[in-house]
């Protein structure tokens, strides 16, 4: 058994096309593998260790002969390639359905009752660009005070506004009207605050207070499990908002990578029984959707690089778990998440090489979670802790 248990989702950080892919037009996806053709090829020294190149071909991440970690890949077994199938699978929730996507706008029905809830109407309500609509639609937005409402391809209702036009907890209680609306079969996965500031086009820019208002998990997640448990649930990131604040003792809302890893390191020098379950956003929101293949390959190499630094403050109760939640791959015309097997390396003091395979769910690690801490499984999900044991030195 294992004290600690970290897991670290490398958000939109996929590793190849699931057998699914072409159902949702992702033939050919690879997050990491065509970064890495693209570039030329990429340097992942520490990735390398614990058995990356092992998992799949990477130009300039080759197999290794001794692993310092357990290796493998997952596949995704909810319908779906958003956040919240991701995450939520990963905790143990099976979402057989995709979570309704709107490529014309949202209906009438749910416009008008979200328009006469706020008191003032809407611009846009259409499939756009975050960056591109404020440019569009900013000016028009602060003349007139009426909100930007626009979505993708993922299940997102978002809510652009300037701080000094609709002041940021305004903004959030129009986030929570919208979702109150937005039930049923309307139940998109996630309601986003998108605040902006600026003068003109030519210096809008989103501010760090943006905000994810998911929906409820029907059932038990493992947070919840290891909360009732009475163990430490320790997020970091985005983690609370995608569990809606749900089964967490203890939130670390950090904005972007480096200040997540730095949170992440210095919680690790404390002492904590549970679950520290951290996720790094930048390679989706700021990379991945954007389509640039080298800052997305920056992101990683500032995590790889980060790796013995988390090393150092493990101790032998303590287990790191690396994986992500769909893909984003950057080098494909699309900007929108892919249909991706994920990356799964393990690695702590009491674990050594083991080629984990292939993983029929991303619950499989929510299944290791529960196996570990004694704890009602999930419904789904295979626990690989038992050949965590067998690869100790």
């Amino acid at each position: 058994m294992f004290n600690r248990i970290s897991v670290i989702v490398l958000d939109g950080v996929g590793i190849g096309a699931a057998p699914d892919a072409a159902d949702y037009g992702d033939e050919g996806t690879n997050s990491i593998g065509n970064v890495a053709k693209v570039l030329g090829g990429i340097d992942l020294p520490n990735m390398e260790k614990l058995g990356l190149g092992n998992v799949e071909e990477i130009k300039g991440v080759p197999p290794t002969d001794h692993p310092t970690g357990g290796y493998g890949k997952m596949q995704p077994l909810s319908a779906g390639k958003d956040t919240i199938q991701g995450h939520w699978e990963m905790m143990g929730i099976h979402l057989p359905e995709p979570s309704p996507t709107y490529p014309n706008g949202f209906p009438d029905e749910i416009m008008t009752v979200f328009e006469e809830k706020i008191g003032r109407g809407t611009l846009a309500n259409r499939p756009a660009s975050g960056t591109e609509i404020i440019k569009e639609l900013g000016e028009e937005h602060i003349r007139t005070g009426k909100p930007i409402v626009y979505t993708s391809a993922d299940s997102v209702f978002q809510i652009a506004a300037h701080e000094d036009v609709i002041p940021i907890e305004e903004l959030y209680e129009m986030c929570l009207v919208a979702r109150d609306i937005l039930k049923g079969k309307h139940a998109v996965g996630r309601v986003i605050a998108r605040p902006f500031i600026g003068t003109s086009p030519e210096n809008f820019k989103r501010t760090d207070r943006r905000r994810d208002f998911s929906k409820t998990p029907e059932s038990d997640t493992v947070l919840d499990k290891c909360y009732a448990a009475g163990l430490d649930v320790w997020s970091v990131g985005k983690i609370d908002d995608i569990f809606v604040h749900r089964g967490i003792t203890r939130k670390n809302h950090t904005l972007d990578n480096k200040e997540s890893i730095k949170a992440t390191i210095e919680l690790l020098e404390e002492p904590f029984k549970g679950l520290l379950f951290i996720n790094l956003i930048e390679f989706d929101m700021i990379f991945g959707h954007r389509n640039d293949p080298q800052g997305y390959y920056e992101a990683l190499k500032t995590f790889d690089d980060a790796i013995p630094e988390i090393q150092k403050r493990l101790s032998d109760d303590d287990l790191v778990i690396v994986s992500a939640d769909h893909g984003v791959d950057p080098t494909t015309k699309s900007t929108d998440h892919s249909r991706e097997y994920v990356p799964l390396l393990v690695f702590g003091p009491r674990v050594g090489a083991v080629d984990l395979g292939i993983r029929k769910t991303f619950a499989d690690v929510g299944a290791t979670i529960t196996e570990n801490f004694g704890l009602t499984p999930p419904m789904i999900g295979t626990s690989f802790l038992s050949d965590l044991k067998k690869s100790k030195g």
